[in-house]
């Protein structure tokens, strides 16, 4: 009788749709979070299927439970836990070869194991057939066939898993390696008893260490696997349990381990797929282009230009309705208060203060939407593992590997998780070097500020101001990166970019929907707490002063500070005490400042009205088109905000580090909008 509640791992390679079906299982119903101590993100999710309850865990994509990477020592380190009952293996049909290494490993962990080949369908448009009967028999564990763009084969798996919990892997193997075993000289017959069986050698070695291993330590539940990795002189195992091995061990055999199960692996290859030369046609011919050294980059370019007319042009058509809503909502609440006889201290605190603010912010709704929704097809297409490819060679140069520019990338949506990501990359120079231009990338929180602007001062050409500011954060960062590289020498070896090119295919339309909800989730729960506190905080320090409460907003603590920095940022064409407050809050998050220009300049942006009213306002104030594209270079590059601020200190695990990083980026910022409002001064005239 089996487990009321079944704790299942969900593991497999990257690209291989394990996370696509695991969202299938959990939907929205699944909680993220970062492993104890580190930053690699796990995933939990939960839901009933007949009489079970499942508790399901998404680990991070892996290739080996080699311990090279964080990724790999996590999704481990798990696997051995008891808790878990039965692991899912998660492979991608139509990259069987590839995913088959870490089958064998997980199988060798003793744990039982379910095969889910994902991407059947495929297998069938490449005209491949999978011989589901007979790669059980090999493998000794059930497959089964599922497809997780087509949410298909998803109880037939849970019922395998159901049914397989504390049940052996061997019990479906038929080896067929009759005149093999024939002719071996082990104790006992080990083709019948496993899937992966090595030379005799190797097994003669794996038997003994297995009986001193469990002579010194009884408690061990799977001694083949700990046996196999002491050949390997894995440190964490050797490190773990000490036992005498010199006399066995002789030398490290993990290079012979992992040739013969790729030996094992061609066999079942051979034996189970059908039409394997069949080319992948069509994703070959995509990627004569996406992948050219001359081209690809400049269609790179071209797609993220495409991605911000989506933003601007559909985005803009949605935010028009959506604009409506919210003034209709804030004059409803005003008009409530007023017909309540509130006190005018509380009508202004939440129409001048938190209306004001929040709403501001929930204009540019529409915008964030469409980025979002834009990235998340282009990531699940399967482009996005090609600009890592296609900027390996720029990357090269920057002293960086092509891997370097996946967290870069990840920049565009949000620098905190791009940060973290760079905990992939194995050298901790590369990492730190990374961690350093990572935050140059523009993240969506900057979007509104360049909306708002873009839209105000650049009219028909509000889209190219704003993409120029994505390029700008670019080329910044790579030339931040090109100095570094000449001032801090580095040993003179190349950086030789491993990175796997998934097949193309229809972005999963349940996945996208998921990603953006989470991206506008975390957006509206920002909008909700800390854009909410610092309207709060920016509205009580407008209104009082040094004095108390003021009426003229000039006395206030928030003009004294604005005041304090006109004399650094007036170079740059900022020099409005607003603008330097409003960049104050932006420390908090980069949406704070748009809500900050709202409530400091009196103004409702949630309307098309109210936007000609702020221009006006700006221009009467001096501040013109090259201000206000200065204002927007300055957003991009200074200071981050305090969640990625918090985020580098952590990676890095050095406040000098991170203060130094700070204000390189304040003085980066600074330099460059100086020389562009002032370059700009003298072709404009004065």
């Amino acid at each position: 009788m089996g487990k009321e509640i079944i704790n299942v791992a969900f593991a497999g390679n990257p690209n291989c749709g394990k996370t696509t079906l695991f969202n299938a299982y959990t939907g929205a119903r699944l909680k993220v979070a970062n492993w104890p101590g580190v930053t690699v993100e796990k995933k939990e999710g939960a839901f009933k299927f007949h009489e079970f309850q499942y508790k399901l865990v998404d680990l991070p994509g892996i290739y080996s439970l080699t311990c090279y990477s964080t990724e790999e020592i996590l999704s481990r380190q798990y696997l051995l836990e008891d808790e878990v009952d039965v692991v899912v293996d998660v492979a991608d049909a139509s990259n069987l070869e590839r995913n088959l290494y870490l089958t064998l490993q997980l199988i060798e962990l003793g744990k039982p194991v379910v095969l889910a080949l994902n991407m059947m369908d495929i297998v069938e448009e490449r005209g491949m057939e999978l011989d589901i009967h007979r790669l059980p028999e090999m493998l000794g564990v059930p497959v089964i066939p599922v497809s997780a763009r087509k949410r298909t084969g998803l109880e037939v798996l849970m019922h395998a898993v159901a049914h397989h919990q504390g049940k052996h892997n061997n019990e479906l193997l038929e080896h067929h390696h009759d005149m093999i075993a024939a002719q071996s000289v082990h104790r006992h017959n080990h083709h019948k008893e496993f899937a992966m069986v090595y030379s005799d050698d190797i097994e003669d070695k794996i038997d003994d260490l297995e009986e001193r291993l469990l002579a010194a330590y009884p408690e061990v539940t799977n001694p083949r696997w700990h046996a196999i990795k002491m050949l390997e002189k894995d440190p964490e195992v050797m490190k773990n349990y000490s036992i005498q091995t010199d006399d066995i061990v002789d030398k490290s055999y993990e290079h012979e381990i992992i040739n013969q199960k790729y030996d094992f692996i061609e066999e079942v290859i051979d034996e189970v797929l059908m039409n394997r030369t069949k080319k992948e046609e069509n994703t070959e011919k995509i990627d004569q282009w996406m992948t050219h050294p001359v081209w690809g980059m400049p269609i790179f370019f071209g797609i993220m230009a495409l991605v911000f007319l989506l933003t601007f042009v559909v985005g803009d058509w949605i935010a028009g309705g959506f604009e409506m809503v919210i003034s209709a909502i804030s004059g409803a609440i005003y008009n409530g208060m007023m017909g309540l006889r509130l006190s005018p201290f509380l009508i202004s605190l939440v129409c001048d203060g938190i209306i004001t603010g929040v709403g501001g912010i929930l204009t540019f709704l529409p915008n964030i939407f469409m980025l979002f929704l834009a990235l998340a097809f282009l990531e699940d297409s399967g482009y996005m593992s090609r600009v890592a490819y296609v900027m390996d060679g720029l990357m090269e140069k920057m002293g960086l590997s092509g891997r370097a520019f996946i967290p870069m990338l990840l920049g565009f949506g949000c620098t905190v998780p791009a940060i973290m990501s760079a905990r992939t990359l194995e050298d901790t120079r590369d990492r730190l070097r990374t961690i350093m231009v990572t935050p140059f990338m523009s993240c969506s929180a900057r979007l509104p500020i360049y909306v708002l602007f873009s839209k105000m001062f650049f009219g028909r050409y509000a889209m190219v101001a704003a993409f120029s500011m994505y390029v700008i954060g670019l080329f910044v960062a790579i030339a931040i990166a090109l100095i570094y590289s000449r001032v801090v020498k580095r040993k003179e070896e190349k950086n030789c970019l491993l990175i796997e090119l998934p097949e193309y295919k229809t972005p999963n339309a349940r996945t996208i929907i998921i990603y953006v909800w989470e991206k506008i989730k975390d957006y509206l729960t920002k909008a909700g707490t800390t854009i909410f506190v610092g309207s709060v905080l920016l509205w009580v320090i407008m209104n009082f002063g040094p004095s108390g409460m003021v009426s003229d907003i000039s006395a206030s603590f928030a003009a004294g500070i604005g005041k304090f920095l006109v004399p650094v940022l007036a170079p740059a064409g900022l020099g409005l005490w607003q603008i330097g407050v409003a960049l104050i809050s932006g420390v908090a998050a980069k949406e704070l400042v748009v809500s900050s220009c709202s409530v400091l300049f009196a103004m409702n942006i949630n309307s098309d009205m109210g936007l000609e009213a702020f221009h006006h306002t700006l221009n009467t104030m001096g501040f013109g088109t090259l201000n206000a594209y200065a204002l927007m270079v300055f957003c991009l590059l200074y200071v981050p905000c305090m969640a990625t601020i918090a985020t580098i200190h952590k990676e890095t695990a050095s406040w000098k580090w991170t203060i130094g990083m700070v204000i390189m980026q304040i003085l980066v910022a600074w330099g460059i909008a100086v020389l562009i409002f002032q370059i700009g001064s003298m072709f404009m005239g004065g």
